[in-house]
């Protein structure tokens, strides 16, 4: 399941990371990549130790938190503290799979990958390649969303990032454990859901076709919700 999220970042709320993030010192980000994808890894990152990461990352997850489109595609249980990079001068990241289970950064958990998530803070205009392509059973997407925009896929999906050959590409990226891991009873529960928000405001609250919708959804939550 692909699923975008527009808006998840206001225009000021953008510029206002781009000028803290044009500023920042980026390292090599292959130091940062498994043994396998050091080799096709070709870009940059901010370093996790960085105080301005964390504090640019805490900006995102209280937007994250109170935004209903994505507690309801993601189901989220734990999100990794989101991380940022950078594509310039032909930099790309070759086709590859996320790790399915990583340390929580300053702490001893560690956490299951579900749901990937790429947050884009440049333009489209701004560069040229830099499309994020994600395979799945239809086929090969292409995604290159505007700034401030949103995306989510499955962790377990083959994807790469094609090479920036004009501007930069500066995006922030993170990883959720979901409460459902399974992809499919996610995918269900979230076209439930969808479909309950958009008959809502045609019901009263108390009726039961409404009602009953509602249990349904909350009673699958109940019983597919890994402890």
């Amino acid at each position: 399941m692909l699923i975008s999220i527009d808006r998840l970042l206001s225009p000021a709320e953008v510029r206002q990371l781009r000028r803290s993030l044009d500023a920042a010192p980026w390292t090599d980000g292959a130091a940062t990549a498994g043994t396998l994808a050091q080799g096709v890894k070709r870009n940059q990152q901010l370093s996790d130790g960085l105080p301005l990461a964390a504090e640019l990352g805490r900006q995102i997850l209280a937007r994250l938190a109170g935004h209903p489109l994505f507690v309801s595609a993601a189901l989220p249980r734990t999100i990794y503290p989101p991380k940022f990079n950078r594509y310039a001068g032909g930099g790309s990241y070759g086709a590859h799979v996320d790790s399915a289970v990583m340390a929580v950064p300053g702490t001893h958990q560690q956490m299951r990958t579900d749901v990937s998530a790429t947050l884009f803070l440049s333009a489209p205009e701004e560069y040229d390649g830099g499309e994020l392509e994600i395979e799945g059973p239809f086929g090969v997407q292409s995604v290159k969303l505007a700034a401030g925009d949103l995306v989510l896929y499955p962790s377990s999906s083959l994807h790469r990032v094609t090479p920036v050959t004009r501007g930069e590409r500066i995006a922030s990226f993170f990883w959720v454990e979901s409460l459902v891991a399974d992809p499919t009873d996610r995918a269900l529960l979230f076209d439930l859901d969808q479909s309950i928000q958009r008959i809502t405001p045609l019901l009263a609250a108390d009726d039961a076709r409404l009602v009953q919708l509602t249990g349904v959804y909350h009673n699958l939550l109940r019983r597919w919700v890994r402890q």
